[in-house]
């Protein structure tokens, strides 16, 4: 016996993946590539959806995780043929916009915080505390580039060359993603590359992003009121489920909003 009902209509789905928080490599408290890479792998694999949304609010991190991300995003949509479009809410910045611009369309809320198209190190330095207090810093290393950096020495203008030279290095991989993804539509009469952040409206402007527009509404109007939406993203521990929060977790709690509080949010 056939069990099905004949001419039963069938509604286009929407695959939404939650690309949220700050970009990093530790596999708890941090969005990376081993955490979201099997709801990513899902939301093109399930199914059959007519496009793959991206719903980002992310501050950036690590490049290495968001390249990492980003090109899963892209194998994926060009292997199945699925068109991606991405959604930003309150910011995609720096690896928060490589994210964005692994897709085909980009869309913000007025308000949304897009750009950060730049790289930077942040350290501190406390030679001088530690010898006013009789401190001694003893390092012994094999290699004379091994304690790089060290805050607890007086800077080495060696060393901070050898540091700039990678951040120019990681910038100009970024420059190039961003420049391979978005193409013609970006200003050529504006250096969008300086690290600026900019407000929806102004990004669209500068082709950063392709207009202003709200999920739900926006996809209503393109694929149909009767678009279904299947959601994905990484899942929670059993005890982050139930409220329980750890040392670590506060540790993440407090870098994450520091991370935000740059962009004012």
């Amino acid at each position: 016996m056939i069990n099905y009902i004949p001419f039963l209509p069938t509604y286009p789905t929407v695959a939404v993946i939650r690309l949220s928080g700050v970009i990093g490599g530790r596999t708890r408290g941090g969005l990376n590539d081993g955490g979201i890479g099997p709801a990513i792998d899902k939301a093109f694999n399930r199914g059959k959806p007519v496009a793959v949304v991206l719903e980002i609010s992310s501050p950036g991190g690590s490049p290495v995780q968001s390249s990492l991300i980003g090109a899963r995003i892209r194998r994926l949509a060009e292997e199945k043929n699925i068109p991606v479009i991405a959604f930003v809410e309150d910011v995609a910045a720096s690896g928060g916009y490589w994210l964005a611009a692994a897709a085909d369309e980009i869309y913000a809320d007025p308000s949304s915080v897009v750009g950060s198209i730049g790289v930077i190190s942040s350290s501190f330095g406390a030679s001088e505390l530690i010898s006013r207090y009789g401190i001694e810093r003893r390092v012994y290393t094999a290699g004379q580039s091994k304690s790089m950096l060290d805050p607890f020495r007086p800077e080495n203008p060696q060393d901070v060359e050898r540091l700039k030279s990678i951040l120019n290095d990681i910038h100009a991989n970024f420059i190039d993603h961003v420049k391979t993804r978005r193409g013609d539509k970006l200003a050529a009469d504006v250096d969008l590359f300086t690290g600026e952040i900019w407000l929806a409206k102004r990004a669209t402007e500068l082709g950063l992003i392709d207009g202003i527009g709200h999920l739900r509404p926006f996809l209503k109007e393109r694929f149909g009121d009767k678009v279904k939406f299947a959601r994905y993203g990484s899942k929670k521990g059993l005890l982050s489920r139930f409220g329980a929060q750890i040392i670590g977790d506060a540790v993440d709690s407090i870098e994450e909003r520091s991370a935000y509080a740059q962009f004012g949010l």
